[in-house]
């Protein structure tokens, strides 16, 4: 920072003009290419309403380093290619011209995100106006200083990467470890005397009670409607206490998951314990067959588990003593896995405020008197 502040004393003591986007660059966009003229892999992406690449070209139309607007679809969101890339129609790359640096535009068109979004219409198709970029206001400090902020501004997104990859690699690792020792510990194959059960008659399987958005009073808690993560937050529960949730319709049909709390179970299957079996050890041995249960699924349109299918699955049921050793070593490796998928957003999460406090501090200038 005492570097940047010497260099604004030095080349600007008077404060920054401040121009519009198109006064200091060409606000372009992309040609239209179908895609079928499209490779799944190759070397030239092809932007059109995504920061993902809709696929590969044989040709660029733009030339690396430069930054881009999406136009339709994630409309407002902002991009930057390293490589040459081929912008389609709904993509507006935009072209720095002298005085400007093309990553600092990135860095101050990322500090305007919010604005950006506020500005897309909202229809059938979100679209955002080229007029918008083209009438945004930035400052245009000597381009010294601008290589100086995009360097530091860079290097804050890097270690951010960097430990994003970091904390992966670690949580990929421990999910391995986890999936390893639930094999092992799980497969009663070599080990005679282990009744296989129907899962109906080791535990309840009860059906949750359908409940649309409309329905829903805002409140803490959890409706589980068939994804992955709470669909709602409701003021009414359905279920207290421990059970394990098996997701009944859609593409996450046969999702496993365990609950200790008070919980509104609608598109989904909640199972209560029996003397004979613990809810965390058929929580654990759920999972492993998770794909299985998925397999379960029938129907066209929006398939779904039928709750006879779900509760014939056969389930190993050894005795209580040796599920509480089983869920003992499991546990935590569950939680190590757990800890560090919740960590993960937290810690990538503080490094993104880090690099915003910086770039919103770099980017704001004494604006010069006309």
């Amino acid at each position: 920072m005492n570097r940047i502040e010497e260099m604004i004393d030095r080349l600007c003591p008077d404060g920054v003009e401040y121009k519009e986007l198109q006064e200091v660059a060409i606000i372009d966009r992309g040609r239209r290419v179908v895609k079928k003229q499209l490779a799944q892999t190759g070397e030239i992406p092809v932007y059109q309403n995504s920061l993902l690449p809709l696929g590969f070209f044989t040709e660029s139309n733009f030339s690396g380093d430069t930054p881009f607007v999406i136009g339709a679809g994630a409309a407002g969101q902002v991009g930057y290619s390293s490589i040459d890339f081929w912008a389609a129609d709904d993509c507006f790359p935009i072209v720095s011209g002298k005085e400007i640096h093309p990553k600092y535009v990135y860095h101050n068109l990322l500090s305007k995100q919010s604005y950006l979004d506020s500005r897309v219409r909202k229809a059938s198709i979100p679209r955002l106006s080229r007029l918008v970029i083209e009438k945004l206001t930035i400052p245009v400090p000597p381009m010294e200083i601008q290589e100086e902020i995009v360097r530091v501004l860079d290097s804050f997104a890097e270690l951010e990467a960097e430990l994003e990859a970091e904390l992966e690699a670690e949580l990929e690792a421990r999910r391995a470890q986890y999936a390893y020792y639930r094999d092992k510990l799980l497969d009663f194959s070599s080990r005679g005397g282990v009744p296989l059960m129907p899962l109906a008659e080791a535990v309840r399987v009860n059906k949750g009670s359908f409940i649309t958005k409309k329905d829903v009073e805002p409140g803490k808690i959890p409706v589980i409607l068939g994804g992955t993560e709470p669909a709602y937050w409701h003021s009414v529960h359905n279920h207290i206490g421990e059970g394990v949730v098996v997701s009944r319709s859609g593409v996450n049909a046969g999702f496993v998951s365990y609950w200790d709390e008070p919980i509104f179970v609608s598109d989904g299957f909640v199972l209560d314990a029996r003397e004979i079996a613990s809810l965390r050890y058929v929580f654990h041995y759920l999972k492993r067959i998770q794909d299985q249960l998925n397999n379960l699924k029938r129907g066209s349109g929006v398939p779904h588990i039928n709750r006879q299918l779900l509760g014939s699955t056969l389930v190993p049921i050894p005795s209580l003593e040796e599920q509480k050793r089983i869920v003992s070593i499991l546990d935590v490796f569950d939680t190590l896995v757990n800890g560090i998928s919740q960590g993960l957003p937290a810690e990538i999460e503080a490094r993104r405020k880090q690099y915003e406090y910086y770039r919103d501090k770099l980017l704001t200038f004494k604006e010069k008197a006309a």
